[in-house]
């Protein structure tokens, strides 16, 4: 079975004519399923009045289905979101007669310009992404794997249960794992995709894993599962940081910016920002709230959510 991750930008509950509805807070999830290919659906549903959810919709997902409906300040900041994200593969839908020419201007030089433009057609757009899905193959197993948690739960009978998709590599079913931040050992109990017993889960998949070793009260959204014993957890970074054009001001000592990683997004203060000619590229040092967690050498979205109309700030090189 293999799976692809959507993000669905611009219209709230268009994935309810997409796939079966899932687990829903300030994320939606929709699953679609044709034979043993499925299709993950996932919606910022409290977007745009809270950031956080439009950088954990597209830190999970493989693609993007962009919506453009109107021509605002949201749309503007969901297209620098999947440009600082690299979401590279998406597709987007233009209704209410914009025309394209509306928009080439404005994604002109982000990864939106490469996008796919299709009608307006549930039926096709289904089609679409499962023939992209049967196009994804085998994933390769490296022997290690990767999970951010965005849920977690008890079920009576089987004990904590988390949800998430795969990052990296493969999970199997007894495999001991890391609960990052901290390292608690936690094992593989089980595991399911869509509500199917599997013995692994790989990149890309979604998959609800039953644990041994953790109470439900020692996780937290962007917990982290792993074996790889190369991932990273700091609590200051010192890094280089790329902000957009549109960004209108220096980075300041104290300001609070938020970094997104995975299914974390951790306030960070600023304690010196050095920049040496254009301030858009800049020498950051951080103080994190909590641990961060990453790959090094990986990227994280840096954002400002006090922000006005732009809160996406820039990207930020992992060490």
């Amino acid at each position: 079975m293999a799976n692809l991750n959507v993000a669905i930008l611009g219209a709230q509950d268009y994935g309810k004519d997409l796939g079966k509805k899932g687990t829903t807070s300030d994320l939606a999830f929709y699953n679609l399923k044709k034979g043993q290919n499925t299709v993950t659906f996932i919606e910022p549903t409290r977007y745009p009045e809270r950031l956080a959810p439009l950088f954990y919709a597209v830190s999970i997902a493989q693609k993007a289905l962009l919506i453009v409906d109107q021509i605002n300040p949201a749309f503007g900041e969901s297209v620098i979101m999947l440009d600082c994200a690299g979401l590279r593969a998406g597709i987007v839908i233009l209704r209410n007669y914009i025309a394209r020419e509306q928009i080439a201007p404005l994604v002109k030089n982000t990864v939106v310009d490469g996008y796919e433009f299709l009608e307006d057609d549930k039926n096709v757009i289904r089609e679409r992404f499962l023939s992209d899905v049967a196009a994804i193959g085998t994933v390769h197993d490296p022997g290690t794997g990767t999970m951010p948690v965005d849920h977690f739960f008890n079920v009576r009978g089987i004990g904590t249960v988390v949800l998430g998709s795969v990052a990296e590599g493969c999970i199997k079913k007894h495999d001991e794992l890391m609960a990052l931040p901290g390292g608690k050992a936690v094992q593989v109990r089980s595991i399911q995709k869509h509500d199917e017993d599997f013995d692994c889960a790989c990149a890309g998949d979604r998959a609800g894993i039953a644990l041994k070793g953790i109470e439900v009260d020692e996780l937290d959204r962007g917990t982290i599962l792993t074996n790889d014993k190369s991932i990273k957890q700091v609590s200051s970074i010192t890094a280089k940081a790329d902000l957009v054009k549109y960004w209108p001001a220096p980075l300041k000592e104290g300001m609070v910016l938020h970094i997104g990683h995975w299914m974390q997004f951790v306030p960070a203060r600023i304690e010196a920002a050095k920049a040496e000619g254009d301030w858009h590229r800049t020498i950051l040092t951080v103080k994190l709230d909590k641990m961060l967690v990453y790959r090094p050498g990986s990227k994280a979205v840096l954002t400002y959510p006090e922000g006005g109309k732009l809160r996406v700030v820039g990207t930020l090189d992992l060490p």
